[in-house]
């Protein structure tokens, strides 16, 4: 991999992260195209990327909420854990981020050889979960905006904004689009939406990268260069994704994602048939 290529990777990752297309689908579609050969390690390594992107962008949600979440341990010493949440919205949105984490580290945990073998497998199979991501943004923007918020959300709508995070593990399917759409269709504001979502993607994202520091380690001894300026690539495309996001979902629709996940899947899918990706 040169540095135009690992740079233009880098971008890809940074945009697909937050915008709801599918960063896995258009990393193996990036992948086929550049005609680079995949590196688990280095898509991981474009993940922490976007994982500065987020938390500099939230930075100080995220520390707001580090502060609630330590206070609240004190409270669960003083027995006063229930009362804590209910009167500090921060220390209900670190415990609900923990909770919506959970599904995705069992699916992950449980389900990782089938889905390594998802990923390794015939493009059709992201291209067919990439039209599966356009139907489910199509459908959620048809659904009335709901009123929660970070004042109001409970422990219902935050684990079915993570089980669809779970969802969003098979190659194809948008994990900000799929948990976006969960959480409309749980009730809650589009901006606050799809501000969860992102806060949400920080332990699975970071995660990830854990599991996977190893070979991250030995794919930079071997090509610094390019890995680097990916990373850095994706921390900026990253940050504008969100900052973009945030304003289109506040301001417009997301249809015209759901007609980008159908175009390129129907595009994709009938490339992979005739062999030519």
């Amino acid at each position: 991999m040169d540095i135009i290529q690992a740079i233009i990777i880098g971008i890809v990752q940074g945009l697909t992260e937050f915008l709801p297309v599918s960063s896995s689908a258009h990393l193996v579609f990036a992948h086929n195209i550049l005609g680079v050969e995949s590196s688990l390690a280095f898509d991981v390594f474009l993940h922490l990327g976007t994982l500065i992107a987020v938390i500099w962008f939230f930075r100080w949600d995220i520390l707001k909420m580090l502060k609630s979440w330590w206070l609240s341990i004190g409270d669960i010493l003083q027995g006063r854990f229930r009362q804590g949440l209910r009167d500090d919205p921060y220390k209900r949105l670190a415990w609900y981020v923990i909770l919506a984490t959970i599904p995705v580290g069992i699916v992950g945990v449980l389900f990782e050889d089938s889905i390594d073998a998802l990923f390794a497998g015939a493009l059709y199979v992201p291209a067919f979960f990439l039209f599966v991501t356009g139907t489910i943004l199509y459908l959620s923007q048809r659904m009335n905006s709901g009123n929660i918020n970070l004042r109001n959300i409970s422990a219902k709508e935050s684990l079915w904004m993570g089980l669809g995070q779970a969802c969003a593990i098979l190659p194809g399917l948008s994990r900000s689009g799929t948990t976006i759409a969960a959480g409309l269709t749980a009730g809650l504001e589009k901006e606050f939406a799809a501000k969860f979502s992102f806060i949400l993607s920080i332990p699975a994202i970071f995660g990830a990268f854990l599991f996977q520091l190893k070979d991250i380690g030995s794919a930079m001894d071997a090509n610094f260069l390019p890995i680097f300026l990916g990373f850095i690539a994706s921390i900026i495309a990253g940050y504008f994704a969100i900052k973009w996001m945030l304003d289109l979902i506040q301001n417009r629709s997301l249809d015209i994602f759901a007609y980008y996940c159908w175009l390129m899947g129907i595009i994709v899918f009938m490339g992979s048939i005739a062999h030519i990706f």
